[in-house]
């Protein structure tokens, strides 16, 4: 009878641990990183009789959860991808909301301000008009520096996102290093500790979300995380710290992800980040901001200095030369590499001579790195184009539309600088009066045609190179396709009907003035271009800004295409993540829907389990019962 009360015993202490176990997977079905449990039973080693061994029952193993390194390593991966692609998504939205098409955008502004001179030109003397022009020279200034404070918004936080990202990662670390302790101290009762381990797994999980890592299991039971292929931010029993850092310029609008282990700081390097929310910031803020605040800049400089440059071209309605429109900011100077052993100040500006460069920039950042004290060479960071320089050669050295030349100290082999030309141009740009008699839409030269011309010739433009006009020079045509100068003699020049006939006879013309002609003049033909007598009935100036709107600017582009080529690229950049999202997503989803077929608790499984479980149970103390029944029947007659 003992022999079948054990049987009993143990079944029925086998069968509640089963029991237990499914309802502690039925009570977990909605716990984050939950693996199912299940008990693992095995017979008690039988007793042997003349007869043969008879079972001694069951008894449980141990408690195992249903787990699968595989498939748990690759959708920690796959999830830890897909939230860097959707992170990066999710900022390039907002990045697209800051540049507006349509009636609000700056591309409306631009074009409404540049339309304004038509009315000017028309009608030189309308003070009314002038105030409109001033009017759309305002609203264009403000847009920029609207877009322009939305993107430094955008900056700060992406900045906050990152720091509460590091924060986050260095708390859960601790939190794995712990539980690293108690997995190896369990570890030594010979079973295993389910729960803390799908506490671990979670955890790196987590961690994952915010930045990619790979592990390595230790045979206590520890498992190691590591950053960047090998910085180990999680060993045994201890964990590093992450903290955020600036690149080797010191770029405020950059960050660098660093990692501290035994007193020691490691920058790691964006490349080898992987996955993970921060990895997605740091690609949006070093690249992503960095093209878009780029590309605003560009424009802002550009159209403020062209603008500029053709309004000190003009005489307003005082007779005083032009000034400039737009009020902007100096371009800032180069950082200086922290391993710099010289102390030179890198000065960057606008091209002046020999022409205007404002026609020639690329919206990109610039390394310049030194050979020698002069010499070095100028990397594109936007696609990596090298350009040359020797300073003792030709000083300033010219990229892009810009002069880059050494303002102060002197600079050491082996010295780097970033050049940042169009980081504030947004942020600074201001109309600079107020007063519409102060614009200057008069040309400062006029041209005159002889009044006993018999040709047909005609003035078709005339355009003002420098102000004040220089002195008078007359055209004497000596035939229907040759002139003389009066500035320079008998020499004969070819006249070629749309052609333009600079003041400068040698290129690049950039002083005086370039006047086209058309038709057919005739021998003694005269046409005289002087300073204009009347400014105050001329609007040949306002006719040179308001024709800016032609002008190749932007990459080949008019300038009136310049913010429509903004948005193409800022929205292309969104497309291609919003694929890269998808297509991420989609394979995380995947992957963890076979993960959790193999870890998860089903709660249909787990209702048929219990049914099986508790019909067990009660057999086994059915069992019991029949054996006191036996035992009480003995009893009884042994008492008779």
């Amino acid at each position: 009878m003992t022999n079948i009360q054990n049987i009993g015993t143990r079944a029925l202490l086998a069968n509640q641990a089963a029991l237990q176990t499914v309802g502690n997977n039925i009570a977990n079905v909605n716990t984050p990183g939950y693996s199912r449990q299940s008990v693992v039973m095995k017979s008690v080693a039988g007793q042997f009789s003349g007869g043969g061994y008879y079972g001694k029952g069951v008894e449980v193993s141990t408690v195992q959860r249903a787990y699968s390194e595989f498939l748990t390593r690759q959708a920690t991966l796959s999830s830890s991808v897909s939230a860097s692609d959707s992170k990066r998504l999710e900022q390039l939205k907002q990045l697209e909301d800051i540049f507006q098409g349509g009636a609000n955008g700056i591309g409306a502004a631009v074009g409404n301000m540049l339309n304004s001179f038509s009315d000017v030109a028309n009608a030189p003397t309308d003070l009314t008009a002038r105030t409109v022009v001033l009017t759309r020279a305002d609203e264009t200034a403000a847009r920029f520096r609207a877009a322009s404070a939305r993107l430094a918004d955008l900056k700060q936080g992406v900045n906050n996102d990152l720091k509460a990202s590091v924060s986050a990662v260095n708390s859960l670390a601790k939190q794995i290093a712990s539980i690293n302790e108690e997995i190896a101290r369990a570890k030594g009762t010979g079973q295993t500790p389910n729960d803390l381990l799908d506490q671990r797994d979670q955890l790196i999980r987590e961690v994952n979300k915010y930045v990619q890592t790979s592990t390595i299991n230790a045979d206590d039971g520890t498992v190691g995380l590591f950053l960047a292929n090998s910085h180990p931010l999680v060993l045994g029993t201890t964990s590093s710290q992450l903290t955020l850092t600036s690149d080797d310029f010191s770029d405020p609008s950059k960050s660098k992800l660093a990692i501290q282990t035994n007193g020691q700081t490691t920058v790691l390097e964006e490349s080898t980040l992987g996955g993970g929310e921060m990895a997605g910031l740091l690609r949006f803020q070093n690249s992503d901001l960095v093209e878009a605040d780029n590309l605003l800049g560009r424009m802002a400089l550009a159209i403020g200095s062209a603008m500029n440059e053709q309004h000190r071209l003009g005489i307003d309605l005082n007779g005083n030369a032009g000034g400039d429109l737009f009020k902007l900011g100096n371009v800032p100077p180069g950082f200086a590499s922290a391993a710099n052993t010289g102390n030179a100040t890198l000065g960057v500006s606008v091209q002046s001579s020999p022409v205007s460069g404002t026609t020639q920039f690329s919206a990109s950042d610039y390394q310049v790195s030194f050979t020698s004290g002069t010499a070095g060479s100028i990397v594109r960071l936007s696609d990596g184009q090298v350009t040359a320089f020797d300073l003792a050669v030709s000083s300033p050295a010219q990229v892009d539309g810009l002069d880059i030349q050494i303002s102060a100290g002197s600079a050491a082999a082996g010295d780097k600088f970033l050049l940042k030309p169009f980081s504030a141009a947004a942020s600074n740009i201001a109309t600079l009066f107020s007063s519409a008699r102060s614009l200057a839409m008069a040309s400062p030269v006029a041209v005159a045609a002889g009044s006993t011309n018999t040709g047909n010739g005609s003035v078709v433009g005339l355009s003002a190179r420098s102000n004040p006009a220089p002195a008078a020079v007359t055209l004497t045509f000596t035939g229907p396709g040759t002139y003389t100068r009066s500035d320079t003699g008998a020499t004969p020049y070819t006249y070629t009907p749309g052609q333009a006939i600079e003041y400068d006879l040698t290129p690049p013309a950039t002083t005086g003035w370039s006047l086209v002609m058309n038709g057919t003049p005739q021998a003694g033909d005269t046409f005289t271009v002087q300073a204009n007598a009347y400014p105050a009935l001329n609007a040949g100036n306002a006719q040179s800004l308001l024709g800016l709107r032609d002008v190749a600017m932007f990459d080949g582009a008019a300038l009136t295409d310049g913010y429509s080529g903004l948005m193409a690229q800022v929205g292309v950049r969104v497309q291609s993540a919003d694929f890269a999202a998808n297509i991420s997503q989609s394979i995380a989803n995947n992957i963890e829907a076979d993960r959790s077929a193999v870890s998860g608790v089903n709660l249909d499984e787990e209702a048929a389990r219990l049914i099986q479980f508790q019909q067990s149970y009660q057999a086994a103390a059915k069992m019991l019962q029949i054996s006191q029944t036996i035992v009480d029947t003995l009893l009884q007659g042994m008492g008779r």
